[in-house]
């Protein structure tokens, strides 16, 4: 099996989300009572996000020491400046793409070691001992592969595969043109591509 159809899979079998999807409408209510400092409504918003944006900033930025402050930098300024949400994009697109920006800024004012038994792991549907073991070992080899990547190509993948975003939509939240994000997808496959490759050819020789 290769890495794309495992992603396309995962993304496809996966089940829903435990703390639940709530419509476009939904949530743009609930941004509606942000506007009027409802501080439940947004508690709600925040509770709702916090699983889809700690999954992405935990994979654009590799550090786990600074994604919970980014992801609260993230969600202050959408209970700061709500208004400023003019309704021409999703809004899961614009929160989306206020978290990249705080991730990048992040990364820029730090210069930590990855640690990888500090990455959150996620849970399993429960497959046979054999299965486990394979799923196991590709989420080790494609961590270690997106760990090589640049933040701009990580994020493309993890929107892609993992947030089930069109080409237009993470143009907007990565504020690059459409042809650049599908650039990126390019040289991000090929990448992980060779990486997966040499990360199964050294286990091979390990075995």
């Amino acid at each position: 099996m290769s890495i794309w159809s495992s992603l396309r899979n995962k993304r496809e079998s996966a089940p829903p989300p435990a703390h639940g999807v709530a419509s476009e409408t939904a949530e743009l209510a609930l941004l509606a009572g942000v506007r009027r400092g409802r501080r439940a409504d947004f508690d709600t918003l925040y509770r709702l996000y916090h699983p889809r944006l700690w999954r992405f900033l935990t994979h654009l930025m590799r550090q786990s020491a600074a994604i919970e402050e980014a992801l609260n930098d993230t969600m202050l300024v959408v209970w700061q400046r709500a208004d400023s949400f003019d309704g021409r994009s999703k809004l899961s697109t614009w929160i989306f793409g206020i978290a990249y920006r705080k991730g990048l800024k992040a990364l820029g004012r730090l210069d930590l070691p990855v640690d990888e038994d500090d990455m959150p792991e996620a849970a399993d549907p429960g497959p046979g001992p054999e299965q486990q073991f394979t799923l196991v070992q590709l989420r080790g080899r494609l961590r270690a592969a997106m760990a090589e990547l640049s933040p701009e190509h990580r994020a493309v993948v993890e929107l892609c595969y993992f947030h089930d975003m069109a080409y237009g939509e993470i143009a907007e939240v990565v504020g690059c043109p459409q042809e650049t994000v599908k650039t990126r997808m390019f040289y991000a496959r090929r990448r992980l591509r060779l990486l997966l490759d040499d990360l199964a050819g050294h286990h091979g020789e390990l075995s």
